[in-house]
């Protein structure tokens, strides 16, 4: 059979694959948090016919000469370019301006890491997103006053266990006894006391970073998991060690380039149809050998 039917098929693959890639990105434009993906190829095998050699006194020498068999997917890498804010002036939407991952807990007790900070309370006073997930920081330490036995809290300790990686889910102890609960740029959580008339720390959000966060895979529902090549997360206090402040009312918004989408599709789409050509005009060819003997 001819050689080039084959390679023909590894690009039609290859170009499937992009669109497959385009199509993801293009149908997730308007997912807040969503950082879209792009495809590499690569060459495959190649095939010497003839070695190279090296010049001599009467000969000047030769190239090699080579026939590749084809192209493969190289990477689906996912570009983690920071993109803009949404507002929505709602105050517990949270927009991360500059580098870090939320970290919230699923129903397995799995943590994942997400950019999109759409925050709200549940009627256990539990502070989740919009999957459901616990969101993850610190607690203060509630401590008892002896004479009159309100409770104040300790929050002196919250930035060192979120520097230890102690992170525990964010949980209001009677949630209903406070009111215009608020999240502010450097992720402390606090609330106005509706007995003491007092605002009051009550948790602080970690965020995390990573050496490598390109390398994060992604788990659908707006979420990343962390891999072997992401490394291990680095937790920090928003605002502090590189990581970006919240900015409350917003959230981030797709990084989906469509112009760029839509040059990427036509090209996928000549690929494609090329590829194509090559196998008809190969067929056409084997049609013509078959035809020799009459």
């Amino acid at each position: 059979m001819i050689k080039s039917m084959y390679s023909a098929v590894t690009g039609l693959r290859g170009h499937q694959t992009m669109l497959d890639v385009i199509g993801n990105n293009i149908a997730n434009v308007n997912t807040a948090g969503y950082k879209s993906s792009r495809v590499l190829f690569k060459d495959l095998y190649y095939q010497t016919l003839s070695a190279s050699s090296a010049p001599t006194a009467t000969s000047g020498g030769s190239d090699p000469m080579q026939i590749g068999y084809g192209s493969s997917v190289s990477s689906i890498d996912v570009l983690t370019t920071r993109s803009g804010y949404q507002q929505t002036s709602r105050p517990l939407d949270l927009y991360i301006s500059g580098e870090g991952y939320f970290a919230v807990q699923d129903s397995t007790g799995k943590v994942n890491y997400s950019r999109v900070g759409s925050l709200q309370f549940n009627s256990n006073g539990a502070l989740i997103d919009s999957n459901s997930n616990f969101v993850l920081g610190s607690m203060p330490q509630a401590v008892a006053d002896p004479d009159t036995g309100l409770i104040s809290f300790d929050d002196s300790n919250t930035e060192q266990n979120i520097k230890d990686g102690i992170l525990t889910p964010i949980v209001i102890d009677d949630f209903t006894n406070y009111t215009g609960l608020y999240v502010s740029n450097d992720g402390k959580v606090t609330g106005t006391n509706s007995i003491t008339l007092q605002i009051e720390t009550l948790g602080q959000l970690a965020l995390a970073t990573f050496s490598n966060p390109d390398a994060l895979s992604q788990e659908g529902n707006m979420t990343y998991t962390e891999t072997k090549s992401s490394g291990r997360p680095v937790y920090s206090i928003p605002g502090s060690s590189a990581t970006g402040s919240l900015v409350s009312g917003g959230l981030e918004m797709s990084n989906v380039d469509l112009t760029k989408e839509f040059t990427d599709m036509i090209v996928a789409q000549r690929g494609f149809q090329a590829n194509s050509r090559v196998i008809t005009t190969s067929d056409q060819i084997l049609e013509e050998l078959v035809n020799l003997k009459r």
